[in-house]
């Protein structure tokens, strides 16, 4: 990966954990290393999801419905 593509995929990642860590406290680690891992579509997606949560249990059912084992392409 490229610096351009670190930095397409670093600012949407950095607005997501400070949204979700203002909404619902500090986030798991392990839940922050599954969302390190979507690429920048499954990002955007999340950032659209997220607005709908109202408990870090949307987030760990989200991930439940989304497959991770899909490799992280960039868009």
């Amino acid at each position: 990966m490229d610096n351009v593509q670190d930095l397409r995929v670093w600012k949407p990642l950095q607005l997501i954990l400070r949204q979700l860590t203002r909404r619902f406290g500090a986030i798991e680690p392990e839940m922050q290393q599954q969302i390190r891992t979507l690429s920048i579509t499954q990002l955007e997606e999340l950032a659209e999801e997220l607005l709908d949560f109202s408990s870090q249990t949307d987030l760990v059912n989200y991930f439940g419905n989304i497959s991770l084992s899909q490799p992280n392409q960039e868009d």
